[in-house]
């Protein structure tokens, strides 16, 4: 028995899988033109890195091609439609593509967006050959809107994606018989390895093609160029024996309830949804998950939808579910009052979750504390949503103006960023107590006048007593800095502010944060 020079000793010919490669050409040009409104006949070019890295039929007429700057591509084309290359929106794009092929054949796999890998043993069997097959699978396209589509059909993964791209718009289908990829594979560049570390190297040793590198011994290959060349070398044999693994369909963890009559209570509709969060949870633990931010969405007999996100400290349980159902609804009033539209579905939407052991408490705990938790819970549930809330500090100049109260459970994000440059703050320390309404202050010089701030910042006189609030006695100043001076929204006579700040620190060691404006002072802060 002779060997095929196409077959490693020791392998048969069986271990490889008779694949079908299904290829979308232009895919990312047909994803972004649909996600941007464009008529299929646009020119356009889709860009990644400054460069063009999908082009139309048009543009590639006037000739636009893959790898062109933008202003050389828009040179050629004046009318060219440029679009950022977004890879969610190709691969939210290609997934109902997916969907309407496992209409016909289920066990699709997803190689990239745009193409896709099956087994052809299957479809062959049931449409009479591999030919009849790719033809059906063509036309499902067809009908789906997606047109050129091409396959190619050949021992393995790798095989089969060459054969596609090697057919052409009258030829749409390449089919490479059994036992032939290594030689239908021989004459391509290594360049289709898509290894450029390791191609660059094959040329330089004179290996251009994929025969004369399939020709050098396996055990060479993986000394000289390790378990990646090895790979490669397989692949250039023809020898791809990776299997068809076909995607899993994620779990439907979204549950929808509709309420039949519509229901005008918030207390009736939140009695009516409390299967329906169980259902959620429990569904969610069984997958070992936990639900960190949920998404509602409240269906009503006026056609509107009320949505929403709600975030959660630690994770939701069906009683935290059925509590954020409740407050979305019942806004300002009460748990017992009347809806202005009967509500006709309640939709839980898992926005975020996480597995269930990222949340578990370390050796020193870990996130609120359980008691404290629930009790803020508790209140929230009864006064509302925004009745308990925690601070959050960010950007600002003012101490009052870093303060951001979060309702609790919500995500934390302040309203001004804190990594922005903020002309006029207050260096640190930050004060402990900031009053929510400056008090009126008194600030005098050695004669006993008060002090005032110029428009360049120079003092009238030197800080010699103080009081920070008129109740309170004068008292000596015993150490001082600024001012800082602040000129906010100057452009806007509404809401411009010109102050400058200072702080001071009295003979008991008690820091205060003061701030002057149009000759009078204010107590803005103490430092502990």
């Amino acid at each position: 028995m002779t060997t095929s020079p196409e077959t490693l000793p020791g392998r048969s010919r069986s271990a490889l899988t008779r694949t079908m490669v299904i290829w979308c050409p232009d895919w990312p040009v047909i994803a972004a033109a649909a996600a941007a409104g464009l008529a299929p006949d646009a020119p356009v070019a889709v860009l990644q890195k400054g460069k063009v890295l999908a082009s139309s039929a048009t543009a590639r007429a006037s000739g636009v091609r893959r790898g062109l700057r933008t202003r050389d591509a828009q040179s050629r084309c004046p009318e060219l439609v440029v679009l950022k290359y977004d890879p969610v929106v190709d691969t939210r794009a290609f997934d109902p593509v997916v969907a309407c092929l496992e209409a016909l054949t289920p066990g699709v796999q997803i190689i990239r967006p745009g193409m896709c890998a099956l087994r052809a043993r299957g479809p062959s069997r049931f449409y009479g050959s591999e030919t009849a097959a790719a033809a059906k699978l063509l036309d499902r396209l067809e009908t789906y809107d997606v047109p050129g589509g091409r396959i190619g059909i050949a021992d393995g993964p790798f095989a089969a994606e060459q054969a596609a791209r090697t057919s052409s718009p009258e030829t749409r289908v390449q089919v490479v018989p059994e036992g032939g990829s290594a030689g239908f594979l021989a004459d391509f560049s290594v360049d289709v390895l898509e290894q450029p570390a390791l191609t660059d190297l094959l040329r330089r040793l004179g290996l251009r093609t994929l025969g004369a590198f399939a020709g050098l011994p396996a055990t060479e290959v993986l000394t000289r160029f390790g378990g990646d060349g090895a790979f490669a070398h397989r692949l250039a044999r023809g020898d791809d024996d990776r299997p068809v693994v076909p995607r899993q369909a994620p779990p439907e963890l979204t549950r929808t309830v509709d309420l039949e009559p519509p229901v005008d209570r918030v207390d009736q509709v939140a009695f009516s949804i409390r299967g329906l969060a169980d259902e959620f949870i429990t569904g969610l633990t069984g997958l070992g998950l936990v639900c960190t931010t949920l998404h509602v969405e409240i269906g009503t007999e006026s056609g509107r939808i009320h949505d929403r996100e709600w975030l959660h400290p630690r994770w939701f349980s069906a009683a935290d579910v059925v509590d954020r159902v409740r407050w979305q609804l019942q806004g300002s009033g009460t748990a017992t009052s009347e809806l202005t539209s009967a509500v006709t579905r309640v939709r839980l939407i898992p926005a975020g979750v996480d597995p269930v052991g990222a949340h578990a408490d370390g050796l020193w705990g870990g996130g609120p504390d359980e008691r404290i938790h629930r009790a803020l819970s508790r209140v929230q549930s009864m006064l509302g949503h925004g009745a308990v809330a925690t601070v959050v500090i960010g950007g600002g100049r003012g101490p009052a103006d870093r303060q951001t109260l979060v309702p609790w459970g919500d995500r934390p994000v302040p309203k001004l960023a804190p990594d922005l440059p903020w002309p006029g703050s207050l260096p640190a320390p930050a004060p402990a107590t900031v009053y929510p309404e400056p008090r009126p202050a008194r600030v005098l010089g050695p004669d006993g006048r008060s002090v005032s701030v110029s428009a360049r910042g120079v003092l009238s006189g030197h800080l010699s007593h103080f009081s920070p609030d008129l109740d309170t006695d004068l008292q000596p100043v015993t150490a001082w800095a600024g001012p800082w001076p602040v000129d906010e929204r100057w452009w806007d006579t509404d809401a411009e502010s010109r102050l400058a700040r200072f702080q001071l620190v009295g003979p008991d060691g008690r820091a205060w944060l003061l701030a002057v404006r149009n000759g009078h002072w204010w107590t803005q802060a103490s430092y502990d």
